[in-house]
């Protein structure tokens, strides 16, 4: 067979639905992962700084920096300006992500999201109370915001460090309660460390939002528009006292997010077509329009900021703030001092208590109805590492002290992030030495995931390849005329002779406005399911993309035994059109767009479709049912 010689090593690329939507959960988290690295960089070459010429530190970073325009002018320091201003755009992504979550993660469904708020809660109250016991009655505790929050993208990579067995779904869920951690911090930010608000600014501010609202509201399209009002309102929050970066969050929230629509991306191929049949500036211009309007505004603005903030404005932000001159002296003071331990142990013993209590909590008073997407043990090694608090933690570390007290406050945040790391790998090791069936519980656990798989699998209607018992399920949507769904083929022919207790189903996604002979060729593959060759049909198909036109068609019926005028017949008919049109109805209720587009256990599957990746999805699909007892 000619799909024989391809093999899994020729083709391991990402599903249509990666490649068309950019920033979806697993690539925000694959660039919050890389970043940290940057980030690291930045905090050491910091302390290089710090140490080796501290006057120049202070005197670079000290540097004022005027904007003006005309009469009017903004005057801050170098670390204002990037403090305030570029980490703005900053939590303009986190909003951004928080919204994506709302409107296509875990938390559309809403009743779900009273877990991630109780852990993000809960991981913020504990290790405040810990650091009001260790400053109780001192001018200190004014800083207890410090001990707070989380540095999702250091957590995460210190995660992907030290605890790489730990499942992917706590990267997932560590994103939806830090989402709460920074929704608070900001909240904390605004209200208990803004000084000398000045009202008549700040009612400005509060105008130009809800001006921004209502335009977003009203379907305004214009980036320079949305842009002037941005700065428009910084400049106001800016004057009135209240720290501007709040303003990044709540306009990322007013972004709602969106799957791609079939009908805007048939829309968007027919005008490139017509495009590349005349090429004017005028066709040019309204196909990149309708190129743009296939993906949501959260997906692009993601896609365009993401990186910078995570390789950019963060790493700046660990440079400029976190140099502190090192010495024994020093240290000793410091880790005697109640805010360094305050700090310290706040976050190393209380961000993960709190963290599991809340969850606890939750699951507790629903009766277990409202768990964890993971097991205990994974959801106490992130939060472990959710102790790491590093950027907001600086942040608020700026606006609370000064002088030797925001020395020994940076002391307590790079010592809580070291600690935090250790007891997230020893999380990690202890596991491993569990039995494997308590061992796999512990990290997965016994949750019932949401389902993104909008028609269940009907044995009496559906394509399905293995036993129909089988406890892992592979559902994909295919075209036989998309490339790509021809080089997977192999791959899962592979996959099923690897791996006997799966379930494999084809659906039907011709994509018309792309493919030529799709549907034909889909309408074959059921008039061949009408004599019980749907299989051998579908395997063929293809095979041979490059020949479905209908004497293609009529000779693969011939060379499969078919019965030729019955096949011919049945395509005269489109008696296979009705089943076609069903599959392609519950793509769009599922937001299929794209060919192929997989779900595992009716979860949409995002990864490289490779064997090996395959494999490790299924064979983690198995053994979360086998720890469930299903």
């Amino acid at each position: 067979m000619e799909a024989g010689a391809v093999t899994q090593t020729q083709y391991s690329g990402r599903t249509a639905w990666m490649r068309n939507l950019e920033t979806p959960l697993r690539t925000f988290l694959r660039t919050e992962t890389a970043s940290s690295g940057v980030l690291f960089a930045g905090a050491v070459a910091a302390l290089v700084w710090a140490n080796a010429d501290a006057s120049s530190y202070e005197r670079v970073w000290g540097t004022g920096l005027s904007l003006g325009v005309g009469s009017h002018s903004v005057s801050h320091t170098l670390r204002y300006w990037l403090n305030s201003g570029l980490m703005t755009f900053f939590f303009f992504v986190v909003g951004l992500e928080a919204r994506r979550e709302f409107d296509l993660g875990e938390l559309r469904e809403r009743r779900r999201a009273a877990l991630p708020v109780a852990a993000g809660v809960g991981g913020m109250i504990l290790p405040v109370a810990i650091f009001l016991a260790f400053n109780a009655g001192k001018a200190s505790a004014h800083g207890w915001g410090v001990a707070m929050s989380t540095d999702t993208a250091f957590a995460l990579g210190m995660l992907a460090l030290v605890g790489r067995r730990f499942p992917l779904r706590l990267r997932a869920f560590m994103l939806t309660f830090s989402v709460v951690d920074d929704l608070l911090a900001l909240l904390v930010i605004a209200t208990v460390y803004s000084t000398h608000v000045d009202a008549t600014a700040l009612l400005a501010a509060i105008l130009v939002y809800s001006v921004t609202v209502a335009c977003v509201r009203a379907g305004l399209h214009a980036s320079l528009a949305y842009l002037l009002l941005g700065v428009a309102a910084w400049a106001a929050l800016s004057r009135s006292g209240v720290d501007p970066i709040v303003l990044g969050l709540a306009s990322g929230l007013l972004v709602s997010a969106r799957p791609a629509e079939r009908s805007t991306l048939e829309r968007a191929s027919d005008l490139f077509r017509r495009f590349r049949e005349q090429p004017t500036p005028e066709l040019a211009v309204t196909a990149r329009r309708s190129l743009r309007a296939a993906v949501s505004a959260n997906e692009r603005l993601q896609a365009f900021w993401h990186p910078w903030t995570g390789y950019v404005i963060v790493p700046l932000f660990a440079l400029a703030n976190a140099g502190v001159t090192l010495n024994m002296g020093f240290l000793g003071r410091a880790f005697a001092s109640s805010i360094t331990l305050g700090i310290l142990v706040g976050y190393v013993l209380g961000k993960p208590a709190g963290i599991l209590g809340g969850s606890y909590l939750v699951t507790t008073l629903t009766r277990g109805k409202v768990r964890p997407p993971i097991g205990w043990a994974s959801l106490a090694g992130g939060g472990a590492i959710a102790g790491i608090g590093f950027t907001v933690s600086l942040l608020i570390a700026e606006l609370a002290f000064t002088g030797d007290r925001l020395a020994e406050a940076k002391v307590g945040v790079l010592a809580a992030a070291l600690a935090a790391s250790i007891l997230t790998w020893l999380v990690f090791r202890g596991t491993r030495l569990l039995p494997k069936r308590t061992r796999l519980r512990a990290l997965l656990g016994t949750a019932e995931l949401l389902v993104d798989l909008a028609v269940p699998v009907d044995p009496e209607r559906d394509h399905i390849r293995g036993p129909e018992d089988a406890p892992v399920t592979l559902v994909e949507y295919g075209d036989f005329e998309c490339p790509h769904c021809g080089h997977a083929e192999p791959v899962i022919r592979e996959l099923l002779a690897s791996v006997g207790d799966l379930r494999y189903v084809w659906r039907h996604l011709p994509l018309n406005d792309v493919h030529p002979h799709t549907q034909m060729a889909a309408e074959a593959a059921e008039a061949a399911a009408a004599q019980g060759r749907f299989w051998e049909m579908y395997e063929l198909l293809l095979s041979r993309q490059d020949a479905l036109t209908r004497p293609d068609l009529v000779a693969y019926a011939g060379e499969l035994g078919l019965d030729v005028d019955r096949f011919e017949r049945d395509l005269d008919d489109h008696s296979g059109a009705a089943h076609i049109a069903e599959d392609v109805d519950g793509a769009d209720l599922s937001n299929v767009s794209g060919t192929p587009t997989f779900f595992i256990n009716g979860r949409r599957y995002y990864d490289a479709y490779d064997i090996d990746t395959l494999t490790k999805a299924v064979r983690a699909a198995r053994a979360r049912e086998a720890v469930a007892g299903r």
